[in-house]
């Protein structure tokens, strides 16, 4: 049984549990002896299919992060092994003039030249592996004050780093494919439209139908964010003060690649989910419905997909669990726990569009099999040091410009449905 089966299972079973308590026919308004003896075989079966429904989710969400992982590599464990070890605050110190004979980055420099070969084109800078930046650490920084502030020491608490508040990536998360170390243009063929079986009578001759062949094209499109650290932070070899760089770079990135995979609009950025020619119905506006929900659902599976979770905003979780799924006869709401709608996962975040636009201005809920998303790379970040930056350089500060060439590209539109016009 899948996620969804078992959800239905375990409703029918708090229904039934519902009816008997809501009709007792004991006395005193009591249960009667048959009714209580079926309550605490509904309740034994609860909790066999609430332990069922647990196992399910672990399985599922394990299969969402396979399916998540990186489909190719370097290939070499050598050279994986060494990248794990890479320091972003040496190789960014081992541009700037005046550091760089302070800080040993040779190991650094070799690896980025071994990244550059193996790209084969040259880098404006170093470059850094992308694997570095595939675990991110959270941390946070306490400062404080009082009338004794001047006498007394304070402590640098960089495994303490506070940072920004950012928008969850959940795209590669649910499961989006990930292609790495490409070099040209991608084709991948895909199967359009495939051949039929005929029936035909006795000694009769079969049609001629000939597969349609069609393929998914990738090129490269570039992403980037500049920024400014201060000396004293490139200076300090502390352990944490790498995390912070790594993070601040990863979750930059990471935003940004989410927002186009669900929405990006073409040209110079990738085209994503929703600008893929999904399946997309307008019709919930402002009082979404449990039958548009499963219509979302409909959608997909008339398409010969399987959808694997949910993905929306913030605001539509809020109007999906305040919203009853039959007012006069349901007093469930439409969404019932955290992070699940319908039997299936749901993600929320703030890379979706929360407008639109015309024709149909509001907020998305996007259903649709993530596996089918494409993430490519082609080349391990490039990162230019600039310690001549007119504002930068008064403070003693330093400019650092990252660079990302990648593209996301869509299976088959078929995958995903949508209701784009919810408004919280």
């Amino acid at each position: 049984m899948n996620l969804r089966d078992i959800t239905e299972r375990r409703a029918l079973i708090v229904a039934e549990m519902r009816a008997i308590t809501t009709q007792p026919a004991g006395t005193a308004g009591d249960l009667s002896a048959e009714q209580a003896t079926r309550f605490d075989t509904l309740k034994a079966d609860l909790e066999g299919v609430e332990k069922s429904l647990g196992r399910q989710k672990v399985l599922d969400d394990a299969e969402r992060r396979m399916q998540g992982t990186q489909l190719a590599g370097s290939g070499d464990d050598h050279l994986d092994e060494a990248m794990r070890g890479f320091s972003l605050r040496k190789a960014i110190c081992s541009m700037i003039p005046d550091i760089a004979p302070q800080v040993d980055s040779g190991r650094e420099r070799e690896l980025s030249q071994e990244l550059a070969r193996r790209a084969g084109r040259p880098f404006q800078g170093i470059a850094i592996p992308m694997s570095i930046f595939h675990k991110r650490l959270e941390q946070r920084v306490v400062t404080g004050a009082g009338e004794g502030a001047n006498i007394i020491a304070t402590d640098m608490r960089g495994d303490q780093y506070i940072d920004m508040l950012r928008a969850k990536m959940v795209t590669r998360r649910l499961g989006a494919r990930v292609l790495s170390g490409l070099v040209g243009n991608v084709d991948i063929p895909k199967l359009n439209t495939g051949t039929t079986a005929a029936w035909i009578a006795d000694n009769a001759a079969l049609t001629p139908g000939d597969p349609d062949l069609t393929k998914v094209q990738m090129t490269p499109k570039h992403a980037g964010m500049i920024t400014e650290y201060s000396r004293n932070t490139l200076l300090q070899s502390s352990p944490d003060i790498e995390q912070l760089l790594r993070g601040d770079f990863a979750a930059g990135l990471a935003g940004g690649l989410d927002r186009v995979a669900i929405n990006g609009g073409g040209a110079n950025e990738p085209s994503g989910v929703l600008q893929s020619g999904l399946n997309v119905t307008t019709s919930m506006g402002a009082a979404p419905t449990w039958a548009e929900v499963l219509t979302l659902i409909e959608l997909v599976e008339t398409a010969n997909a399987e959808g694997s979770a949910f993905v929306t905003s913030a605001g539509v979780v809020r109007l999906l669990r305040s919203t009853l799924r039959a007012a006069s006869t349901d007093s469930r709401m439409i969404m019932e726990a955290p992070n699940e709608l319908a039997g299936y996962p749901l993600a929320s975040t703030q890379n979706v569009p929360l407008t639109l636009g015309s024709p149909a201005e509001g907020d998305p809920l996007i259903f649709g099999n993530w596996s089918d998303v494409l993430i490519g790379f082609w080349s391990e970040l490039d990162i230019l040091v600039n310690p001549y930056e007119s504002t930068a350089y008064s403070k003693g500060n330093v400019q650092i410009r990252a660079m990302m060439t990648a593209d996301v590209a869509i299976r088959h539109a078929g995958s995903f449905a949508a209701c784009t016009n919810l408004t919280p």
